[in-house]
């Protein structure tokens, strides 16, 4: 398991009209479930299948769940572009070119988060150097859905970026 520095990261806080109100830590926004900023990163095989992957046991939110793209917390100040190669980059040890594919807002009783959700097209090899992902698998875009209903998979990717996959 890696060290939990990632928690002192700053993390820029949202009012309800898009608006930076303050920064905080990463941990603090966790405990006071403070909106934030998140990016999502779809990766697309050469023949169209999606990268599956399951969550370190270590993760602070949703331990050992399944998620449908790589991502997270968009630092204070960082650009949503960058923050979507540098999640690509730590996580799956690619880069590639993004492709924007909409964006929403998610809320629950452990996450409040404006998310930016992009598509990169890889076949890899990936490197998992930052011990985030401790399983992967590929699913076809046609049996996506029904995957992740038999699958414990994070909420927040099943509202925001499921919907966007089958868009045109």
């Amino acid at each position: 398991m890696p060290d939990n520095s990632f928690l002192v990261e700053l993390v820029d806080v949202f009012d309800e009209m898009g608006r930076v109100v303050e920064s905080v830590t990463r941990a603090e926004m966790r405990e006071r479930n403070l909106l934030h900023r998140s990016v999502f990163i779809v990766v697309r095989s050469a023949i169209g299948e999606v990268l599956v992957h399951r969550r370190a046991d270590w993760k602070d939110i949703w331990p050992s769940k399944w998620d449908v793209a790589v991502g997270g917390v968009v630092a204070t100040g960082e650009a949503w572009e960058l923050a979507a190669s540098r999640e690509l980059a730590e996580e799956l040890g690619v880069g590639g070119e993004l492709a924007y594919l909409g964006e929403g807002t998610y809320e629950d009783e452990s996450v409040r988060e404006i998310g930016r959700i992009y598509q990169v097209h890889s076949d890899g090899p990936f490197a998992f150097s930052d011990e985030e992902i401790v399983e992967v698998a590929w699913v076809s875009l046609d049996s996506l859905s029904e995957w992740a209903s038999t699958t414990d998979v994070c909420p927040d990717s099943l509202f925001l970026v499921l919907p966007r996959l089958d868009a045109p």
